[in-house]
């Protein structure tokens, strides 16, 4: 098997999101995607994401599945939502210029991952139709972008679910998302060859990664982790915003550039603030071991969502 230059990029990214993904129980496209996008369209890259994702969403549901009955009802006003978002994503994707269609995705990831990456949090009290729109919204960008881990993460933890709850809630939300993508994708036409090539490259990292990500996780503080996610994920958002800008001539020359210049000035700012409020943090968290709260770079406590 001949790999080129995009495949070994390809190998290394899934390999890296296979290893997130392991550990968190989420974000496998939202760490392939903005790198991937670099080298292969929506319409290639989307349909075999999108059945791995079947796959992964499985497991993870599989492995919680002891908490679905907590979380169920409080997700399905989100499913019930994400039907009419895919079919209408399905047909953006079909339909709008790719070199478009890729600002657009890194567009609209970019807030999302700082937003995450700030530890907003504003607990909403109408949870169930905000749930619903929310699921509409949610369904559009899954089947555009095959991500939707960074909102889908703020909604839950932003509305107190616990631990298992949380990855038992995300598993549920995913799993349908990823299926309906998929059966909507299906008759859209959209599984080519060249999108079926791409498995050989993907299936060895997932392989690997998934349990790699799951013994790293042990050793390693869970929220930290999730934040330097969020960090690489912006830089590369960053830096294709910037690319596109330049490649679809809406901003000529250097000055393109000034996208990535001030998503990274933004971000180190966010990890300074993370990490220095964890150091002044450490031993009051120390001192109350048996409390189920994280620090996040807001500076201010909540339970853990991971």
């Amino acid at each position: 098997m001949h790999v080129t230059p995009s495949a070994l990029v390809l190998i290394l990214i899934t390999l890296l999101a296979a290893t997130v993904n392991g550990a968190l129980g989420y974000g496998f496209s939202s760490i392939t995607v903005p790198v991937a996008l670099l080298f292969y369209t929506n319409r290639v890259l989307n349909p075999v994401l999108v059945w791995i994702e079947v796959v992964l969403n499985a497991y993870v549901l599989w492995v919680n599945r002891a908490s679905v009955p907590h979380v169920w009802r409080r997700v399905v006003p989100i499913i019930f939502g994400l039907a009419p978002g895919v079919v209408l994503g399905t047909a953006l994707v079909h339909r709008l210029q790719p070199g478009w269609l890729k600002l657009a995705t890194f567009v609209v990831l970019l807030p999302l991952i700082l937003l995450q990456a700030a530890g907003v949090r504003r607990p909403l009290k109408a949870e169930r139709p905000v749930g619903l729109a929310f699921g509409g919204a949610l369904g559009v960008l899954y089947s555009v972008t095959t991500i939707s881990g960074p909102p889908l993460a703020l909604m839950l933890s932003n509305q107190g679910f616990a631990k298992r709850d949380f990855r038992a809630g995300l598993g549920l939300v995913r799993l349908a998302e990823s299926t309906f993508t998929a059966t909507a994708y299906y008759f859209a036409g959209m599984f080519a060859t060249e999108s079926v090539g791409l498995f050989p490259y993907i299936l060895p990292s997932l392989v690997v990664g998934i349990p790699l990500g799951v013994r790293i996780i042990r050793h390693v503080r869970p929220e930290t982790f999730r934040r330097l996610c969020m960090s690489f994920d912006a830089w590369v958002v960053g830096y294709g915003i910037s690319t596109l800008l330049r490649q679809l001539q809406l901003i000529e020359g250097a000055a393109a550039f000034s996208v990535l210049a001030t998503v990274a000035l933004v971000d180190t700012w966010l990890l300074l603030r993370f990490f220095g409020y964890g150091r002044v943090e450490a031993p009051a968290t120390a001192s109350h071991s048996g409390a189920s709260t994280l620090v996040v770079s807001t500076g201010t406590p909540h339970p853990e969502p991971l």
